[in-house]
């Protein structure tokens, strides 16, 4: 049995390697020992002990990008360097590892050279934990960006003919929307304006077509907002979507349901993403979706893509972010007197 082996037939070729590891940092200590002695110098001594101490060190088995990548807006995110370690070999790695691995592969470019297989393999071999490690640490949007969606909503029973076809303008702290309808999409015309500094539990806007001459203020939560779709105008953004995939994760673990994954890469509306597909047994309405697929941003820590699927298999909701753009606003952009509007 394996608790009844002695310590000398536990002895490994890796124990062995280990030892003489040891004795040999042992002599190299008691070398640097007796060089230390000659140093004079108290900041030279120092000096020496570091470089002794980095000499002796054993090498990680994978090599690691030790930059620390930049802010996702900073102008030097494309100057991070390409993890070391291959993508066939960071299922090995630490969880902590493969977090930095990703940040550093997105940041760099690295993760969108990667074909689809590399990149299904990839995925498939971390740690359960390393993703939603990765969207957590995020960011998961920019301090203030635009943004041009598609987006598709089942409404009391009835899927759209054509999509929602939106120009989004959002700044954070306090939190602000411009929202407007294109033309080639559902509900053309429209804008709305939000900005939790004025009134936090209302919106102002008009309909489009011959109503925009009565704008007016309506509720968040009211018949008017309701009948267009299932969410606030605070939900808009990529922030809501990555806090609503780590919200379900935690009801998954608290439930004790199985979370199956299915890992895929697809191009959605032009746009290519990591594809995650979640299903659970219990579906609504304990979690948001009986099924989910999550489209991972190459180059960001966050979705693209999302659609979800009630428990009748029909599918409920479908999000496209075509851009993202970070962006520097004034007060004018969330102004409904902007001549640039139609309020």
């Amino acid at each position: 049995m394996k608790h009844s082996l002695s310590v000398r037939s536990r002895r490994s070729p890796a124990f062995m390697r280990l030892a003489r590891f040891s004795s040999e940092t042992a002599t190299l200590s008691a070398s640097l020992t007796a060089s230390l002695r000659a140093v004079s110098s108290r900041r030279a001594l120092i000096g020496a002990l570091i470089a002794g101490v980095a000499t002796v060190a054993m090498p990680p088995v994978f090599a690691q990008n030790d930059d620390t990548p930049p802010a996702l807006d900073a102008a030097g995110a494309s100057a991070v360097k390409a993890p070391v370690t291959p993508s066939s070999q960071v299922g090995k790695l630490t969880l902590d590892q493969q977090v930095k691995w990703l940040r550093a592969a997105q940041q760099s470019g690295a993760m969108e050279k990667l074909d689809d297989t590399q990149l299904v393999a990839l995925f498939q071999s971390l740690d359960p934990l390393a993703l939603p490690r990765y969207i957590k640490e995020g960011p998961n949007g920019y301090p203030s960006y635009e943004f041009v969606m598609s987006r598709s909503e089942r409404i009391h029973g009835q899927w759209p003919d054509k999509p929602d076809h939106m120009l989004v303008r959002i700044a954070h702290d306090p939190l602000r929307i411009y929202a407007k309808w294109l033309p080639d999409g559902a509900h053309a015309g429209q804008e709305i304006i939000y900005d939790e500094s004025r009134r936090t539990d209302e919106m102002y806007g008009h309909l489009g077509g011959i109503m925009n001459v009565m704008p007016l203020w309506t509720s968040l939560n009211g018949a008017l907002a309701r009948a267009q779709s299932n969410h606030q105008v605070r939900d808009l953004g990529t922030e809501y979507i990555a806090n609503q995939y780590l919200s379900e994760g935690k009801k998954y673990i608290e439930a004790g349901v199985p979370r199956s994954t299915q890992v895929e890469v697809k191009t959605i509306d032009g746009v290519r993403v990591v594809a995650f597909t979640f299903e659970t047994p219990n579906g609504q309405p304990q979690f948001y979706a009986k099924k989910e697929t999550l489209g991972l941003d190459l180059r960001h820590p966050y979705f693209r893509t999302v659609e979800s699927y009630n428990n009748d298999g029909k599918i409920f909701e479908k999000i496209v972010f075509e851009s993202i753009t970070p962006k520097t606003f004034d007060d004018s952009t969330f102004d409904p007197k902007n001549k640039a509007y139609k309020f």
